[in-house]
């Protein structure tokens, strides 16, 4: 195995699985770069993030700067030879992408050009896309721009949402670093300018972009649902609370009642109208609750039919 010097810049679960598995297969991991660790759940704990989590357990120092761009004199200190990013989180800047012998490589969560930004995992569901995919490509200082040199194509499957969907590209991001990265150390790499013509983008996702637009129709609505889920999960209201719609599924092009009311809520399911049909609510949580499946939720509240969710 190379004794080239990598230094490691992510910081999710998806990082980590890639993390780990360099580790694993042996390559010289001097350090780990992450975001600051942050509070946790409703009591707002501070936990470590999964890729120092995984750094600390095979003693590999961690760096947590807070502002990467003013905080990155220590990456020369440590003489990398390469640097392989996977959702940092931050903007690397172009003093800190000059350092390394061998530049810097990113794994992106798509296939570019395509979904170039923050949050290309969540616009692949919500276009409802059938495939997306990894790409390794060079870091330059415009977001994503950089050149490509390889990729790992990954089937989207009808029932996955944000949460299955970032364990497949985690595993195949892993496929495709273990794959490419003894050729690019060899300089054996080439690569590919992207077609500017065929970029698009995918920002990330605002708190107050999670609440569904029910203009939208109910294949938008779909893929926004799963976009969103599990976390944080899109909602609409419910009279004055906050309903978190988990999983839905498109029953029909029935135009019955107005858009936004609930048009059936029995055993056979929990049916909104929408723009242009009905979509079958079946995991959602009402503001103070747990999440339930609909019949749980259609136990709870007796008078739901008719009822118009906004």
């Amino acid at each position: 195995m190379t004794d080239k010097r990598i230094i490691f810049m992510g910081t999710p679960e998806i990082s980590a699985t890639v993390l780990e598995g360099l580790i694993s297969a042996g390559y010289n991991v001097v350090a780990v770069i992450a975001q600051p660790d942050r509070p946790v759940g409703r009591k707002k704990i501070l936990e470590p993030v999964p890729t120092k989590v995984v750094a600390q357990a095979h003693n590999i120092p961690v760096y947590q700067p807070i502002k990467i761009r003013k905080e990155y004199d220590f990456v020369s200190e440590l003489k990398p030879d390469v640097i392989i990013t996977l959702a940092y989180g931050q903007i690397v800047p172009q003093g800190l992408l000059d350092i390394p012998a061998q530049g810097c490589i990113n794994l992106h969560g798509s296939l570019l050009p395509k979904y170039r930004g923050a949050a290309p995992i969540q616009y692949a569901l919500m276009n409802n896309e059938k495939v997306t995919g990894m790409t390794l490509m060079k870091m330059v200082k415009e977001m994503d721009a950089g050149e490509m040199y390889a990729t790992e194509e990954v089937e989207i499957s009808p029932l996955d949402n944000s949460t299955s969907l970032f364990k497949k590209m985690g595993d195949a991001a892993l496929r495709l670093i273990l794959r490419a990265l003894p050729l690019y150390l060899d300089n054996k790499l080439p690569g590919t300018p992207q077609d500017e013509s065929l970029v698009t983008f995918a920002p990330s996702i605002k708190p107050e972009e999670e609440k569904l637009d029910l203009n939208k129709s109910k294949e938008q609505l779909f893929g926004f649902i799963r976009a969103l889920s599990d976390v944080p999960g899109a909602y609409l209201y419910l009279d004055e609370l906050k309903l978190k719609i988990y999983q839905s599924e498109i029953v029909s092009d029935e135009m019955i009642g107005e858009v936004g009311e609930i048009i059936k809520a029995d055993k056979r399911g929990l049916h909104l109208q929408t723009t242009n049909g009905i979509l079958s609510l079946l995991s959602v949580q009402l503001e103070g609750k747990k999440r339930m499946d609909y019949m749980s939720f259609i136990n709870g509240q007796p008078h739901l039919l008719g009822k118009k969710l906004r």
